[in-house]
């Protein structure tokens, strides 16, 4: 039995102590029963069938006898129960209160004592102790518990608060002082000391409550300690006394994480005192101490108190101040937010400060994109010309304009990527200060170390407005063996020849152009070629140039516009010659005729083209016979439509397969020509097949 027994039960077996449930029974038939049982019926049953509680009759005892038997029997329950379980404290307690019930307040200590020597750290059994000795008025017995509970648990609070309570209540108020000044010497927290003022204000001694205030202000060294304590000084009038508590705070606390707070109750108890002055130098003050992610709280009633007390001026420079320091935590989270940078400059340059635009200009600049690629560049960039725009136009400073410039081209990594705008601001702004010399420097590297095409268009545009023109050729030329392909290139060039009447110098640049192996807009070249030989009267020439087009090659545009060049070209001729009025009439008349010819001419030559050699281009055929119909339609009496009527094809819809990845995808229909000779062609075939038929029917029959 010895074996079985456990003593954290008690040395009760864990037979015993186990609950015995209920087997449960298998339901063979799952089917609903006929008559349905709700739960507030099997609730009911229960009820009704509940047998009454069984209770001990009452015991009256008439003798000491009984009574004696009584507690004997009581006491020696209690006592099985404790050897049972000795470390439940209820079972302590309630033992402890029958004896005190018994009046037997000497055996009422005992089981108090013992069950101290259980567990005497359990704090609730000396609170029991205690108050079953006051409200038996054993006044020394409950001392001396509570003395002996202060000693040996100093860190439980309630304790000391539960002894200087019942020494207060009996009037001994110099006792509960003595208490305090031990719990005092533990250095407990910081509602103790408040605990400790109070209980000497109650008593309306202040000297004592300012000596305790220095002594909490020296264990808790806070800025809630701190601000009580001036607080306190206020509340009693004394506000030279309250000024000095919060400037000693200030030495000792103004780099604190809650400096905030003591800066704000400083400049509200100036507030107070009617010393605006003092108020606003103590919210500068704090503004520049404390650091701007935690100082919200701080610029907020610096405006409203600047909205309060201040000025215009005095108001916008707080407000001034709120939003820089927003600007300031944007670009303290991410320096390379260059918007935040660029709306911290503008607030800046707004208040106009030179030193703190400087200062936040060189701040933004000094973070350069962490990656060589020029996505990253193109924000940062703007920093750098929006500060030299400022050091020209705002500050009027040209020395630290061109230092900027400079700075800001050197950092660029030209051999990547580089800024054309950059270069054309420098350059500009060099021309601005009347210093050619610098600009075409600043230019001539531009070219040399990242050559672009607004860098070369710039630069030749400002030697020809100073009418450099050797020097605008040299250009072109740089130009030109950089992109050689730069049809825009070649036709400005070949312009500027032109303006300058040098005809023979602008065709060679065009023979140039045209001879290139690679161009980036062939077409825009060829035009700009034939319009300047149509412009010099050289049909000729421009006759050749269409016939070397049509060479390289055969689009539909090509051919429509040789075919509208030939079509005017003898009649602008005409218009040049100087015969008399009625010779000119007939010239004019012959020549339209000459005109007509040769555009017809194209126009059979393009069609043949088509014909034989693009038959599958159906469609730009058929274009170019309606540009034909409506170039005889505009000559009036001299066109015939009819040639051209003959040639027109005939519009048929037909439906073609779609085929996509997955296979076919439906019908869609679209527009094909027949022209006249497909239609004979097809009849032949027919004819053909008819016949190849009837042939083959009659061998059959044989």
């Amino acid at each position: 039995m010895a074996k079985e027994a456990d003593p954290s039960l008690g040395y009760l077996t864990r037979k015993d102590t186990e609950v015995k449930l209920p087997r449960p029974t298998r339901v063979k038939n799952k089917t609903p029963a006929p008559i349905q049982i709700t739960a507030e019926q099997i609730l009911r049953e229960a009820r009704e069938r509940q047998e009454a509680e069984i209770r001990p009759p009452k015991q009256k005892i008439t003798d000491a006898t009984e009574l004696s038997e009584y507690r004997l029997r009581k006491r020696k329950e209690f006592e099985d129960l404790i050897r049972r379980v000795r470390w439940n404290i209820s079972v302590w307690i309630k033992y402890a209160q029958w004896e005190e019930s018994q009046k037997d307040f000497n055996r009422a200590r005992s089981v108090w004592e013992r069950a101290l020597e259980v567990d005497y750290r359990n704090h609730t059994l000396w609170l029991k102790y205690a108050e079953v000795e006051m409200k038996n008025k054993f006044i020394n017995h409950a001392r001396n518990v509570w003395d002996r509970a202060v000693t040996l648990l100093p860190r439980v609070d309630q304790l000391w608060y539960k002894y200087i309570h019942m020494e207060e209540m009996l009037g001994n108020v110099a006792g509960a002082r003595q208490i305090f000044e031990r719990w005092m010497s533990w250095m407990p927290d910081q509602q103790g000391w408040l605990s400790y003022i109070k209980f000497e204000l109650r008593y309306n001694e202040i000297e004592r409550a300012r000596q305790i205030f220095e002594r909490f202000v020296q264990c808790h060294p806070k800025v809630s300690a701190w601000i009580r304590y001036a607080k306190f000084e206020m509340k009693n009038g004394e506000p030279a006394r309250s000024r000095n508590v919060y400037e000693r705070a200030v030495e000792k606390l103004a780099d604190d994480e809650e400096a905030e707070q003591l800066f704000v109750a400083f400049a509200e108890f100036e507030e107070r005192c009617k010393e605006s002055e003092r108020a606003r130098c103590i919210y500068k003050f704090a503004l520049d101490h404390i650091p701007k992610g935690r100082a919200e709280d701080l610029y907020r009633k610096f405006v409203a108190f600047e909205k309060q007390y201040g000025d215009k001026e005095g108001i916008e420079d707080a407000i001034v101040g709120k939003r820089r320091f927003q600007y300031e935590d944007e670009v303290r989270k991410n320096p390379l937010n260059y918007d935040s940078w660029f709306d911290y400059i503008r607030l800046e340059e707004n208040v106009g400060n030179k030193g703190r635009i400087r200062e936040v200009y060189e701040r933004a600049i000094s973070n350069v994109p962490p990656a060589e690629e020029k996505r990253y560049w193109q924000r940062y960039i703007y920093l750098w010309i929006n500060y030299a725009l400022y050091e020209e136009l705002d500050a009027e400073d040209v020395e630290r304009t061109r230092d900027v410039y400079r700075e800001c081209l050197k950092l660029i990594p030209h051999e990547k990527f580089s800024f054309a705008k950059l270069w054309l601001l420098a350059a500009q702004f060099e021309i601005r200060q009347l210093n050619l010399k610098a600009a075409r420097q600043i230019l001539g590297n531009a070219i040399g170390k990242a050559p672009k095409d607004k860098i070369f268009k710039k630069y030749i545009e400002i030697e020809l407005q100073l009418g450099n023109i050797d020097r605008g050729r040299k250009l072109y030329e740089k130009y030109l063996e950089w992109a050689p392909e730069n049809c825009y290139a070649w036709s400005k060039y070949a312009e500027l020849e032109r303006s300058l009447c040098e005809t023979e110098r602008a065709r060679a640049i065009f023979e140039l152009a045209i001879a290139q192996p690679a161009l980036d807009m062939p077409e825009l070249l060829w035009k700009a070629y034939i319009d300047f030989e149509i412009s010099e009267g050289e049909f000729e020439r421009t006759r050749e140039l269409y016939e070397r087009l049509l060479d390289r090659t055969k689009h539909l545009k090509v051919w429509i516009s040789y075919a509208k060049f030939e079509a005017s070209a003898m009649e602008e001729d005409a218009k040049g010659s100087d015969l008399a009025e009625d010779d000119l009439q007939e010239d004019l008349h012959e020549k339209k005729k000459q005109c007509i010819q040769h555009a017809r001419r194209v126009f059979e030559k393009a069609i043949n083209y088509y014909r034989t050699s693009a038959p599958e281009l159906k469609e730009e055929r058929a274009m170019l016979l309606e540009e034909w119909l409506n170039m005889e339609s505009s000559f009036g009496e001299l066109g015939d439509i009819s040639l051209v009527q003959a040639k027109l094809p005939k519009k048929l819809k037909k439906r073609r397969q779609m085929v996509s990845e997955d296979g076919p995808a439906g019908y869609e229909e679209y527009i094909d020509y027949m022209f006249p000779e497909e239609t004979q062609t097809t009849n032949l075939k027919i004819l053909e097949a008819a016949y190849k038929w009837k042939k083959q029917k009659m061998s059959d029959e044989d």
